[in-house]
């Protein structure tokens, strides 16, 4: 399967779902954007996913992680530190998409990220993503949210 085949919004989503595990993984272990990276595209998921999208977003997430963290910050109850990893990477791709991809529509990102804590975040988790990233599409998207209302 080459990069044109892995496409469509399952590819994405699937790209999605693995930058959770990568970022998941370089937030518990450290590992720098490069490891991660070789270490994805080795994997049978990888064959699975929208690969243009995955190397373009995560390299920028992970090498951007300290300014995305610090906007995080601004959006949530607790110190971002106190975060569960799974939330934490979560955060980070939907602030980031947020941020960056004003090609994807706001509900789109926020949908997608409510899906990837009930795949991977705890009991309820998928509340505290939407409410963080309903907020945070509220200043990073203002036009387009007030728009839609």
């Amino acid at each position: 399967m080459g990069k044109a085949s892995a496409k469509g919004a399952g590819a994405r989503t699937r790209a999605r779902e693995l930058m959770v595990q990568a970022l998941y993984q370089k937030l518990l272990a450290g590992h720098p954007t490069a490891e991660l990276m070789s270490q994805f595209h080795e994997q049978v998921a990888y064959e699975r996913v929208d690969q243009a999208f995955f190397d373009e977003q995560l390299p920028a997430i992970s090498d951007s992680q300290e300014q995305l963290e610090e906007k995080i910050g601004e959006l949530i109850d607790r110190p971002v530190d106190q975060l569960d990893p799974v939330e934490r990477a979560i955060l980070l791709i939907g602030v980031h998409e947020l941020e960056s991809r004003s090609d994807i529509p706001y509900r789109v990102v926020i949908n997608e990220c409510i899906n990837l804590a009930k795949r991977f975040g705890a009991l309820g988790s998928h509340k505290y993503i939407n409410a963080c990233l309903d907020f945070a599409a509220k200043s990073l998207r203002e036009t387009e949210t007030q728009a839609q209302g």
